[in-house]
């Protein structure tokens, strides 16, 4: 019977993992290497070996809404995107609340992670971990490795020739980047046109001579802000916006995909149209087309090669005179910790069972959390991962068997084939709602949208056509939180609030439940209407009935995907 749990690593996911072991009555212990919580998070003035942070000026490219943990939502006072001091701000407050540091152990790095000798029979392991200089060893019941992907930087040096011979320039990874400081009228480029990359190469452009921005695939940009000014993620990561997705044919939402990403600019003027399908290259930046526009980022296809003081591109052009190349790249990761049986599985998300559970383990007491892509939040994946580990690691839930974990993993890899895609692309993202709400039914957490019609019109109004917030996987089953329904139909006063610090007098004063109307529209809810009259017509009750509803006076309002 598992009962004392190893975690590895106290970012987000670390945190998540401590509070849901917690909830489950399994005794935690997290091994952190840092002096203190938050990951990535948190910012440190210069790179240290083994260690990502963030660059000084990061904001985060979900809304707060979006991002929080599910039983805890942010400050309403708190901005709708954060400066990543305010997200570790968020960090210590939840640390507090529920009494999670006393189960961190600090300065504490894990050096292995081997099966017990009897391992077929107990699924324990044995954990040698390192404490300035001395070295200890301890066995665990289950263990959960949150150190996430970020883990060495990718410097692609070989790939571009030249470089390492002839360029006389300074070349640096992001994962070394922190300030603009030392790039004051440089002539810069930057490869690689992620999020990183984006970011890096507009805030130089403030400071530089030039800025290039080098991209092999290019890629589509979106704002932070969406319709009506409202956040991005909020307006178009919603039940309604997935249930019409799934209805159509992949094609005709291809093209309102195009549609939605050229909206802004025309991105083949630009030179940043990707080459690639649109699900896969997708940045948030709200500065980069403008900086494009003025001149102080020029987009550049990839460098064909490097000679002393120079980049030639595949398209013929010339560059002299370039002082620094930022290598955005990415990062590769491989847990050197675990033993080699289990390392050689994880080293792709793609084969553990839902990105999280090594499939052959004879018992499975081992769990991934957080080494994932989605279009949403990646911090709401990880808890809700954590709170379905944490329960199999209980007994409540349980796995199938192995064979069925191999068939499934199979036939994920097979859907990525027949896109076009490989499972090596780590990048890959997986769609936010349709990943959450298969890890919530293996919960038991998922909302029963229907039922909700039925018992709550006035909530299932904001489940199905609002954001789909964490919360809304704290509504019913193991793990039901009693602020769960008030947090969701506050979520608009919550992302209002910090907005408005002009007061200004607004007689409309429309309530929260109708919110999702100033984006959505009319026609939205008709389509949603004629969907449950046509499969629930029993759901079909008078408070939602046109002739009934103060909907059919507000009129028809802009909106749409």
């Amino acid at each position: 019977m598992v009962q004392r749990v190893a975690i590895i690593g106290a970012g987000s996911s670390g945190l998540a993992s401590i509070k849901c072991c917690l909830d489950e009555g399994l005794e935690p212990t997290c091994f952190e290497r840092s002096d203190d919580i938050g990951g990535l998070w948190r910012f440190a003035e210069t790179a240290e070996a083994g260690r990502f942070s963030v660059y000084r000026s990061v904001i985060t490219n979900t809304s707060k809404e979006m991002s929080c943990f599910s039983d805890f939502p942010f400050p309403e006072d708190f901005p709708n995107y954060l400066h990543h001091s305010r997200l570790l701000e968020y960090f210590r407050m939840y640390a507090e609340h529920f009494s999670l540091l006393k189960y961190i152990c600090f300065k504490t790095t894990v050096r292995s992670v081997r099966k017990h000798p009897d391992f077929s029979t107990t699924g324990q392991w044995d954990i040698v971990m390192e404490t300035n200089g001395k070295v200890a060893s301890a066995i665990f019941d289950a263990v959960m490795v949150c150190s996430g992907h970020y883990g060495d930087p990718h410097l692609p040096l070989d790939s571009f020739p030249g470089l390492k011979k002839h360029f006389k320039g300074q070349y640096l990874h992001s994962w070394e980047y922190k300030d603009s400081a030392s790039f004051q009228g440089k002539r810069v480029l930057v490869l690689g046109a992620g999020n990183s990359g984006g970011d890096i190469a507009v805030e130089l452009s403030r400071v530089a001579a030039q800025v290039f921005l080098s991209t092999r695939s290019g890629t589509w940009v979106a704002s932070r802000i969406s319709d009506h000014g409202f956040p991005l993620d909020m307006i178009f990561t919603t039940r309604f916006n997935n249930c019409v997705e799934s209805f159509l044919p992949s094609a005709v939402m291809h093209q309102l995909k195009l549609k939605k990403f050229r909206a802004w600019f025309d991105h083949a003027n630009y030179g940043l149209i990707p080459q690639k399908s649109p699900n896969l290259m997708l940045i948030v930046n709200d500065e980069l087309p403008s900086c494009i526009l003025c001149g102080a980022v020029v987009v550049k296809p990839n460098v064909l090669e490097f000679t002393e003081n120079a980049a030639a591109f595949e398209d013929g052009t010339v560059e002299e005179n370039i002082d620094v190349v930022v290598f955005a790249t990415g990062y590769t990761f491989s847990f050197p910790f675990l033993e080699e049986s289990v390392r050689s599985v994880c080293r792709s998300k793609f084969s553990l069972y839902k990105y999280i559970f090594p499939p052959s383990l004879e018992k499975p007491t081992l769990a991934v959390v957080g080494l994932l892509e989605l279009t949403g939040s990646i911090m709401a994946g990880s808890e809700l991962q954590a709170r379905w580990v944490t329960r199999v690691f209980k007994g409540l839930n349980r796995l199938p068997p192995a064979n069925r974990l191999m068939a499934d993993i199979a036939k994920k890899k097979q859907h990525l084939i027949k896109q076009g895609l490989s499972s090596k692309e780590s990048k890959i993202k997986t769609n936010y709602i349709g990943y959450m709400d298969e890890i919530a039914s293996c919960v038991g957490v998922k909302p029963n949208v229907l039922l909700l019609f039925l018992m709550d019109p006035k909530l299932a109004l904001e489940v199905f056509f609002g954001p789909c917030t964490p919360c809304q996987y704290r509504l019913t089953g193991p793990g039901k939180w009693v602020g769960a329904r008030n947090t969701i139909l506050n979520q608009w006063h919550r992302t209002l609030k910090p907005l408005r610090t002009r007061v200004i007098d607004d007689s409309s004063n429309r309530s929260s439940v109708f919110q999702w109307l100033r984006v959505l529209g009319l026609p939205a809810l008709l389509c949603a209407s004629l969907l449950i009259c046509k499969y629930s017509p029993q759901l079909w009750f008078p408070r939602v009935r046109l002739g009934a509803s103060p909907i059919c006076k507000m009129g028809f309002m802009k909106g749409g995907l």
